[in-house]
C-alpha cells in the first residue's frame, strides 16, 4: 500500500486523535507526533517560572527557547524539556486549566508551528493535533478529523484519570471540556476545525481497532 508523506490527524481534546494516531504511524511503519504535549510543556514552564499565562512576549520567547525532546517507548513517549522527563506533570489540573489559554496565544502558536513543521521534514509522519490539517502541515497526503460526543469524551478522560489512581467527578470533567471546547473553536487564531479536505470519522460508537481499520481502508482509496 502506497502511504502519504504525512497524514494529519484533528480533533478536540478526548476524541482518541493520539491514541489513534499512534497506533496508526506503528502499523505503518512512520514517526508520530501529539503536538499537544508541546503546548502543555510550555503551559508546565510557564506555570513552575510563574510566569503570567497571558503575557504573550514571555510566553512566545518561551516557546522559542526551550529544547523539547520525545523519546519514544512502547507504551507512551515520553517528553523531555531541557533535559527534564515531565511527561507525568502534562495532565496536572493547571495545566488542564490553562492550556487552551497558552495555545491562543498568536506569538507561541507561530513558534511551535515552526517547530512541528521542522519536525515533519525529518520523514514519513502521523502529526495529531487541533490545526495540523488547516494549519501545520496544509499539503498533508492524508488528512482526517475525529469527532465524539462531548458526553462520550468526558466517560473516556474520566476513565483514564480513575485508571491513573486519581479522583475526578464526570460531570466535572464534562464541563472542562466544554470549556476547552468552546475556548479551542472560538480563538481568533487557528481554531478548531475540520480541513475542507479533511475525512471526518464520528468515533462515539467506535473502538480504537474500528477507528484504525477505517482510517487503514481510506487511506488506501485514497491513493
Amino acid at each position: 500500500m502506497t502511504i502519504p508523506n504525512a497524514i494529519a490527524i484533528d480533533g478536540p481534546v478526548a476524541c482518541g486523535k493520539t491514541a489513534v494516531g499512534r497506533e496508526l504511524a506503528q502499523r505503518l511503519d512512520m514517526r508520530f507526533l501529539d503536538t499537544g504535549v508541546m503546548y502543555r510543556a510550555i503551559t508546565l514552564v510557564a506555570l513552575y517560572r510563574g510566569l503570567d499565562i497571558g503575557d504573550e512576549q514571555k510566553l512566545s520567547a518561551l516557546a522559542e527557547s526551550v529544547h523539547m525532546a520525545l523519546v519514544p517507548r512502547e507504551s507512551e513517549d515520553r517528553l523531555f524539556v531541557d533535559g527534564v522527563d515531565v511527561t507525568e506533570r502534562l495532565r496536572d489540573a493547571a495545566v488542564e486549566r490553562n492550556v487552551s489559554h497558552v495555545a491562543a496565544l498568536a506569538r507561541v502558536r507561530a513558534a511551535l508551528v515552526e517547530r512541528q513543521r521542522e519536525i515533519a521534514h525529518g520523514g514519513p509522519i502521523v502529526m495529531v493535533g487541533r490545526d495540523i490539517g488547516t494549519v501545520v502541515l496544509k499539503d498533508a497526503g492524508f488528512k482526517a478529523f475525529l469527532r465524539a460526543s462531548v458526553d462520550v469524551r468526558a466517560e473516556r478522560r474520566h476513565k483514564e484519570i480513575i485508571a491513573k489512581g486519581l479522583s475526578a467527578d464526570l460531570e466535572q470533567v464534562k464541563a472542562d471540556l466544554a470549556r476547552r471546547d468552546k475556548l479551542d473553536t472560538e480563538r481568533a487564531n487557528s481554531p478548531l476545525r475540520a480541513a475542507e479536505d479533511a475525512v471526518t470519522i464520528d468515533t462515539d460508537n467506535l473502538g480504537l481497532e474500528e477507528v484504525i481499520e477505517k482510517l487503514m481502508s481510506l487511506i488506501e482509496s485514497s491513493r
